[in-house]
């Protein structure tokens, strides 16, 4: 590792990472049984694999042999020893000292994954794939990137195990610095902003610190693309108090924390002139359309995840960036990285990631439909995908993880020389289902886009979204919580509700809705910063806000979001679509 960090600090030539891509992805095949036999020869020692009977052999067919299919329940009991501190070989030969807390948003109920540095490094690896493509594309010089990241790592469990997030992980790596530093994108925030206890402090200084630097920015970016879109709108909230701060040299009395006001000092000095500057760009917009290009005239890109769950905010992000370009970034999750956007300047919702053969060992789930009828065949491997066909993706990575179940559904767009290109489709398990309808969080999206063309007309967008299955009643229905921007009548909402239900076109639905096997369908619409609220609950409980993501379909068991959904509601429509 010692090795590696040193790696970092030198310049990296991009050029020759492309030269490895290329190389790499034409020899798919034998990196990925090189990366296999890598992660199995040294965890061969392990309790699980011994228990499973591989006995060191480390090809694919054995491996798959010996090897079950496995999801994170059937991992819970070895992983929850070691987060008890447990520092025998269970899952990997060296002790695992750092674990990645998911954000459990749709349960509330967080995973906890196993982090190690061969993660760190795979991290790296796909950052700088993913940067040399787009700094081709998008070349920035020089320049400092306005991130809206933050670290937020809890003290060590009992045995020393830090529990953190994936994020937190990656920010707190001795190399991450020198990695950022590499790619031309050194934060414009201090560490301190970054590592805040609080996270709205930590917003409002990296929102102040932008604008210190706004001729230096060259990027702006987020883990995921709400963040970015948060951002924006505390700054619609709050912009008035950043221009004061400029002007007069002094920090704004909300910030408490003593380390932030000690790092932000360093940086604020009194500067009327910027201050003016930024208050007039201000009152000039309309709506705050354009508000990133007016704020940050250098701006060359705004990078994120924005493809998944992140697609239905690329319309307001769009509306702050005006016509600077939109990125989505990699693809990966919690347990591991996937791929890298190898053609940035295709828009988000056309997006497809390039799997990359050496982070992780890939398997592929087929899944067909046959008469209505989900059916799930053998997983076939990396270079075996078909285009055109949807798969659930398996991973094996360094940190524990043996055919463990991704539950990310994709579909295979292409090839890049022998390694596929893939756009993320859905989470596996159905989003909303009542009887034998199915529908997917993409369906649940559609629904909503079709109906918040009614609020178009008035000038009103959906804020935000997300569904509950209501099984309080006999039969049961769906429930849709929105939160929108402004004031419309109920005639307009009541339309909207209609549409929501039209719009559910999976013919059990239909059927079940005519003969009255599932209720009509309601439209919840919450008061203005629900959503917020939301946000803030999961921030309390640990999870930063570049991990969450509005979860779309709300679980039963995650009271604590239900309650704030069901406390805030403050209009109700039932549809009659199908009366």
């Amino acid at each position: 590792m010692k090795f590696f960090l040193k790696k970092l600090s030198k310049k990296i030539d991009f050029e020759k990472v492309i030269e490895e891509f290329e190389r790499i992805t034409k020899d798919a095949e034998n990196v990925q049984k090189e990366t296999l036999r890598k992660i199995l020869e040294e965890n061969a020692s392990t309790e699980y694999l011994q228990s499973l009977g591989l006995n060191g052999r480390t090809d694919p067919e054995s491996f798959k042999a010996c090897v079950p299919l496995v999801t994170y329940k059937d991992l819970e009991l070895h992983i929850q020893r070691i987060v008890d501190g447990d520092v025998s070989p269970i899952l990997t030969r060296k002790p695992i000292r750092v674990i990645s807390l998911s954000s459990g948003t749709s349960q509330g109920n967080r995973k906890c994954i196993p982090w190690n540095d061969e993660l760190f490094k795979t991290t790296v690896q796909i950052y700088q794939t993913s940067f040399a493509f787009r700094n081709r594309d998008f070349p920035i010089q020089d320049g400092k990137d306005l991130s809206f990241i933050y670290g937020n790592n809890a003290p060590p469990k009992k045995g020393g195990v830090i529990l953190g997030t994936a994020t937190s992980n990656v920010l707190g790596n001795p190399g991450y610095k020198n990695a950022m530093q590499a790619l031309k994108s050194p934060s414009c925030s201090p560490d301190d902003v970054i590592f805040s206890p609080d996270f709205q402090q930590s917003l409002y200084c990296h929102i102040l610190c932008g604008l210190l630097f706004r001729e230096e920015v060259q990027s702006i970016s987020s883990t995921f693309a709400h963040s970015i879109i948060y951002a924006f709108r505390t700054f619609e909230k709050d912009w008035e108090e950043l221009v004061n701060d400029i002007k007069k040299g002094v920090l704004s009395s909300r910030i408490t924390v003593p380390s932030i006001r000690i790092a932000m000092s360093k940086l604020l000095k009194p500067n009327p002139e910027l201050a003016n500057l930024i208050h007039k760009k201000c009152k000039g917009l309309r709506n705050w359309y354009g508000l990133i290009p007016e704020l940050f005239p250098n701006v060359k890109y705004i990078q994120a995840i924005m493809t998944g769950a992140m697609e239905p905010y690329l319309k307001k992000l769009r509306h702050y960036a005006g016509e600077v370009p939109l990125l989505t970034s990699e693809y990966g999750s919690s347990e591991g990285w996937i791929g890298s956007n190898v053609n940035p300047k295709v828009a988000p919702e056309f997006a497809t990631y390039v799997v990359l053969p050496q982070v992780a060992y890939f398997e592929f789930i087929p899944l067909i439909q046959l008469d209505g009828t989900r059916l799930e065949l053998e997983p076939v491997g990396l270079t075996d995908v078909k285009i055109g066909e949807e798969y659930e993706i398996v991973l094996t990575n360094p940190a524990g993880l043996y055919r463990y179940r991704l539950g990310d559904v994709v579909k295979v767009m292409g090839f890049h020389n022998s390694t596929p290109e893939i756009k993320y489709m859905r989470r596996s398990g159905l989003l909303l289902t009542i009887t034998t309808d199915k529908h997917s969080e993409i369906d649940l999206q559609l629904s909503v886009e079709n109906a918040s063309k009614f609020l178009a007309e008035e000038k009103i967008e959906v804020i935000d979204y997300t569904s509950y299955i209501d099984l309080s009643t006999e039969p049961g229905h769906y429930v849709i919580f929105w939160e929108i921007s402004g004031e419309t009548s109920d005639e307009v909402l009541c339309e909207c509700c209609n549409c929501l239900d039209k719009s559910f076109i999976d013919p059990a639905y239909i059927f079940y809705r005519n003969c009255k096997g599932i209720e009509a369908l309601e439209l919840r619409v919450v008061g203005k910063g629900t959503f917020q609220k939301i946000l803030e609950s999961q921030v309390e409980r640990g999870v930063p806000v570049s991990q969450f993501k509005t979860p779309r379909c709300v679980g039963s068991t995650n009271t604590t979001m239900l309650q704030i959904l069901l406390k805030n509601v403050v209009k109700r429509y039932v549809s009659t679509a199908f009366n």
